[in-house]
């Protein structure tokens, strides 16, 4: 596989630690899994060699999250003194008949266990027992670690390009760690807590200044006001939170909140499904409509929506929704680069091919105004010195008013394998944060897979919103478009 630069940085980065802030609240779970199919079940001991010599080159797999100084900086990585592998990799073998069914549904259980904030912030299960002969990983890393671009980076460290790959040498885990925390040690000044606290508040001190004059200039500004002007703060929290919720656009309109009228319930239940189609035909037929396969792909999540609400005799004007621009400039595994654009769908019924020529402009004029405000990063350094509780509560409500998040990746256009196993397919299990359902995309050779994660409180007929999007994907890749 490619090497990849590693992000190495000792603190988050603001965005980071707005969604590592933000996940106490459990409704606001940033972190999204993934659910890979192989066509045989992998190795497991051969898969746990690969792991630790993966997790040996990655520091963040070994890491744990240390609070930054009364928010003067973000949180800290630091290698967790008591890391143990088996406490996050483990095999588990489904009970008979082994559906595919049981596969899925076993996949939003383990989603729903929340990740250990006192240690390294990963999960890898190893899943057996398929009445097919296939298998399954689950994985799941917290988005403060990598965004999608940055975990399939990252995938490929434990990932082979054929099946009987040569191994990696055992490798003596534990002492790599041992020595990251005896190094780690080595920086500190000092053992007693006066001289660590002197250190850390110097650290902390010294990230506010790194962040920047202007980011600092208009954090000490913004905080001053807070005390004498307690709505301004909770105006600045709105007006990020809006951003990652998705739903900028929608606050401001006379339509907010309304959107899906049928989807507006919420829950923290969790179900999942997939919807997977040829990759050529999808960009044979985006291309004949002059659109790109996101446009498509928008087209259809938004058809699917009114179709569902269609079928139980609802109507709506707008799908509230949201899509995912990635900023990344560089070649790392891991780290955050993304922006969420919130956009106002079209929800009359109405033909694909005019679904898509009238959402054309609605996407691009998102697009651009995301690109304009500079996204989630030119308010995150000041709104992580908003007490937490102002920004998780304002977050939730402005959740609320989004109907479908959605997100596609590009995935490798070669077969890989992993122990042993050819992967079929990933099933991605994109973020909900309070939201009726992540419809997230990502190709792998020649299929487009849709992962449908849903709250199935807000969309109670999970199936049947998955057969709405199968069919609105049947009628795009059909000649009667």
């Amino acid at each position: 596989m490619v090497e990849f630069e590693l992000d190495a940085s000792e603190r988050m980065s603001e965005q980071e630690a707005l969604m590592w802030n933000v996940e106490k609240d459990p409704w606001l779970n940033p972190s999204g899994g993934a659910l890979t199919i192989t066509d045989r079940p992998p190795d497991a001991d051969l898969l746990r060699r690969i792991m630790r010599h993966a997790v040996s080159g990655i520091p963040r797999m070994y890491q744990r999250v240390v609070p930054g100084l009364a928010r003067i900086s973000t949180p800290a990585w630091i290698p967790d003194p008591e890391f143990d592998f088996d406490h996050h990799f483990r095999v588990v073998h489904l009970p008979r008949p082994g559906t595919e069914r049981q596969m899925l549904d076993l996949a939003a259980q383990l989603y729903t266990e929340p990740l250990d904030r006192t240690r390294p912030l990963w999960r890898m299960v190893v899943i057996e027992g398929l009445a097919s002969g296939q298998g399954a990983t689950w994985t799941l890393i917290h988005h403060s670690i990598a965004d999608g671009i940055g975990q399939l980076r990252m995938a490929e460290l434990f990932q082979q390009l054929s099946r009987d790959e040569e191994p990696p040498p055992e490798v003596d885990l534990e002492g790599v760690v041992a020595q990251a925390v005896a190094d780690h040690r080595a920086k500190e000044a000092g053992g007693d807590l006066a001289t660590s606290l002197a250190t850390t508040a110097a650290h902390s001190i010294g990230h506010l200044v790194r962040r920047g004059v202007g980011t600092a200039r208009r954090a000490v500004g913004e905080v001053a006001m807070w005390p004498a002007d307690p709505k301004r703060a909770v105006d600045r929290a709105t007006d990020l939170t809006n951003m990652v919720g998705g739903a900028a656009h929608m606050a401001a309109s006379s339509g907010a909140g309304v959107g899906a009228p049928l989807w507006r319930d919420r829950s923290r239940h969790r179900h999942l499904e997939y919807v997977a189609v040829p990759l050529d035909e999808l960009k044979a037929a985006s291309r004949a409509e002059g659109a790109t396969i996101n446009e498509a792909f928008l087209a259809v999540i938004a058809d699917a929506a009114v179709r569902y609400h269609e079928e139980r005799g609802a109507t709506f004007e707008t799908l509230n929704a949201s899509f995912v621009v990635s900023t990344r400039r560089d070649g790392k595994a891991g780290g955050n680069a993304f922006t969420p654009v919130p956009v106002q769908l079209p929800a009359e019924k109405m033909p694909l091919r005019k679904r898509l020529v009238e959402q054309r402009n609605v996407i691009a004029a998102a697009r651009e105004a995301a690109t304009r405000t500079g996204g989630i990063s030119s308010l995150a350094g000041v709104v992580n010195l908003l007490p937490t509780s102002v920004v998780t509560r304002t977050a939730r409500a402005q959740a609320a008013k989004l109907d479908i998040a959605t997100s596609n990746l590009r995935g490798y256009p070669v077969p890989v394998y992993i122990a042993g196993g050819e992967v079929l397919r990933n099933v991605t299990m994109g973020p909900l944060a309070g939201t009726p359902c992540n419809a997230t995309a990502l190709s792998y050779g020649n299929e487009f897979t849709v992962g449908l994660f849903i709250d199935p409180v807000a969309i109670d007929d999970p199936a049947g919103f998955r057969r709405c999007v199968a069919d609105a994907f049947a009628d795009l890749l059909s000649d009667g478009i």
